[in-house]
């Protein structure tokens, strides 16, 4: 077969190390030799001898996500072979989780990650239902975490001279060291989707990072799956 479809820009190489790589901007590749865990239906194609076990639908088995509250669904991987994860097309990007870190990430954010990290289901300090549910999921360890993310992510450093505000529908995650609470905008409640309301943003302070996606969350879009 000949065309730019056949090129190299989008052929499969062979793998060049085990666990999570990124395939393209849309896809990430996971060589499997033993166990790791995705969400539920992003596996877009695997080859060799795996197994796909959903996982209870306990709290153990779950990422909770924001804005709805509902659970995340889990799967998890076992087996020698490879398999390839996407969501929607969003954009995939890896973080490498060190002994020490903690991340924290909302679970609609959350492709695949190693079975060596460890995760707890947390709701976020300050921020109740009426900051969006806020249940986030924090990961610890050491591995690696894939994510996903509409569009390029922005990735805002936060000093105890400059927090950050990011409206609760957009943030992604943020690193350890970081306070979270609610703050309240009456004007900019007043500029924002028509609205003459308050305006409500989670407010970030400490040292770390926080990362936020380039658009909000559409609940109906966010409640497909």
């Amino acid at each position: 077969m000949k065309g730019d479809l056949f090129s190299s820009q989008h052929m499969v190489q062979p793998a060049t190390a085990p666990g999570m790589s990124v395939e393209n901007a849309k896809c990430l590749r996971y060589t499997v030799n033993g166990e790791m865990l995705a969400r539920q239906g992003a596996m877009v194609a695997y080859r060799g001898n795996l197994r796909f076990e959903r996982r209870g639908q306990g709290v153990g088995g779950m990422l909770k996500r924001a804005v709805t509250g509902e659970g995340l669904p889990l799967m998890t991987v076992r087996g020698q072979g490879e398999a390839w994860f996407a969501h929607e097309a969003q954009n995939c990007f890896v973080v490498d989780v060190d002994p020490g870190d903690e991340f924290t990430v909302n679970g609609r954010n959350v492709l695949c990650f190693d079975s060596s990290l460890s995760y707890r289901i947390a709701t976020v300090k300050g921020a109740g239902i009426t900051g969006g549910g806020l249940f986030n999921s924090v990961f610890t360890g050491h591995g690696r975490l894939g994510l996903v993310c509409e569009g390029n992510p922005l990735v805002i450093p936060v000093s105890p001279q400059y927090p950050v505000y990011v409206d609760t529908d957009a943030i992604v995650g943020w690193t350890a060291g970081l306070a979270t609470s609610l703050h309240r905008s009456q004007s900019l409640g007043s500029m924002l989707r028509g609205g003459s309301g308050e305006a409500v943003q989670l407010m970030l302070q400490g040292e770390g990072y926080v990362v936020v996606r380039p658009s909000e969350a559409t609940p109906q879009k966010a409640q497909q799956h």
